[in-house]
């Protein structure tokens, strides 16, 4: 059985928005677990946290261990990490009555890269486990932004001017390409689209075990082309299956198992609509955007390279609204809160929602700059303001404007711009 125990950090581990979170909750409950996307970095931050390890990827006997010795298995230097625990799942219910021993916090640390059946976890956990989104690293992980205003200080402070980051346009299309993949963010941008590449491979090719005999790489494929040429947008099943399909369109249930299997694997995170009281008689949309886990997969899809994308700002601008809604998923979560957009019957819609709990919220538009841009979106926030009804929902605690390149200020009329590249958590 592959094990190792200790407290040394991984060699060359770079902090991670979410490690506070992880801290926090080992101190309050038996078990964490970290779910998110393969390859975004999950087994490292565990290290990160655990006294010692089981490793269930390419270890037969650790899986074989679950089955045979889960007492065994859990027994070691806590917390304890359990790394990819749904190629074992049985381990979960031993794991969850070892966590009712006694009750102390710090116990486990479990990591998947997939969604086990729902009778594996129908013993959820609840009071015991603590379940925490990893995602590819956001710009401020890998260090292409400052960092200078926190997502959270939008909801506690007046934010004022800041410098134009030193980072252009081309430096973001790259950012797009290269992802946010720990393995690939110190590669070139050739190599790193190679690894994107290689990864959508084996989503086709072996990452979707949920659809078992149903499953087709090529349909696969193309749905994931069409996703990434949807991206940002609010395309339906129906749409998806048509565009897939060409001139031999998919049936919409296969669109929907497909997409059920990607969700489980963490290669599609959908964008919710907000649901909130308005003061007008316009109806909410509750069609959910479409996103990838990273936009490093979309341009993958597509097969663009920067210069295409540097040719083609629609197309990019669209992967810039995903590029930003991935880190300002990651710099919400550290708040407590969540993300959703929003667009109503009137035809008002607004890119981001942040929401923390208690129901505090701010609007957010994103734009790849401009004057007419930024004048445009800011009439739009303003606009959103005026529909939410205040006595159900509040008045936001602000209206911004995400640009990807230019100053941070707040215009005239309250709305503040910041680049992706100043925003942190």
């Amino acid at each position: 059985m592959q094990e190792s125990e200790g407290d040394m950090p991984p060699e060359g581990y770079v902090r991670r928005v979410v490690d506070a979170q992880i801290t926090s909750a080992l101190r309050a409950l038996p078990a964490v677990v970290l779910e998110g996307p393969r390859a975004c970095g999950k087994t490292s931050t565990g290290r990160e946290h655990a006294s010692s390890e089981v490793l269930f990827a390419g270890n037969a006997g650790a899986r074989t261990a679950a089955g045979v010795d889960p007492a065994g298995l859990l027994t070691g230097p806590e917390p304890r990490l359990l790394d990819e625990w749904q190629l074992a799942p049985e381990i979960w219910n031993h794991m969850r009555a070892a966590a009712d021993d006694g009750r102390r916090p710090g116990r486990f640390i479990l990591t998947g890269s997939a969604i086990p059946a729902d009778d594996i976890t129908r013993h959820t956990g609840a009071g015991r486990i603590k379940r925490v989104r990893m995602r590819p690293m956001s710009l401020f992980e890998t260090g292409l932004s400052s960092g200078e205003i926190g997502l959270g200080d939008l909801f506690e402070a007046s934010v004022g001017y800041v410098e134009q980051p030193p980072v252009d346009l081309s430096d973001l299309i790259e950012a797009a390409c290269r992802g946010g993949w720990p393995a690939s963010v110190g590669l070139d941008v050739e190599a790193a689209q190679e690894y994107a590449g290689s990864y959508l491979d084996e989503v086709c090719r072996a990452d979707v075990p949920q659809l078992g005999a149903a499953r087709s790489p090529v349909r696969l494929r193309r749905l994931l082309r069409s996703l990434a040429r949807n991206v940002a947008t609010e395309a339906s099943q129906r749409t998806l299956a048509a565009d897939a399909g060409g001139e031999m369109p998919l049936d919409p249930r296969t669109v929907a198992a497909y997409l059920d299997a990607l969700a489980c694997v963490y290669v599609t995170e959908d964008l919710p609509a907000w649901s909130t009281a308005l003061r007008s008689r316009a109806s909410l949309r509750q069609t959910p955007k479409r996103h990838l886990a990273d936009p490093s997969l979309a341009v993958a899809a597509l097969g663009a390279s920067p210069a295409q994308l540097r040719g083609d700002l629609e197309t990019f601008g669209l992967l810039f609204e995903s590029l930003a809604i991935r880190d300002l998923r990651v710099y919400a979560q550290a708040l407590g809160g969540e993300l959703a957009h929003y667009r109503d019957s009137n035809g008002l819609e607004i890119d981001a929602i942040v929401e923390r709990r208690g129901g505090s919220w701010l609007a957010i538009e994103i734009k790849l700059g401009g004057e007419p841009a930024i004048e445009q979106a800011a009439r739009t926030l303003l606009k959103l303001r005026d529909t939410v009804d205040p006595q159900s929902a509040g008045t936001p605690h602000d209206l911004v404007v995400v640009t990807a390149v230019g100053y941070g200020y707040r215009r005239s009329d309250g709305v503040v711009v910041i680049p992706l590249t100043a925003l942190g958590p």
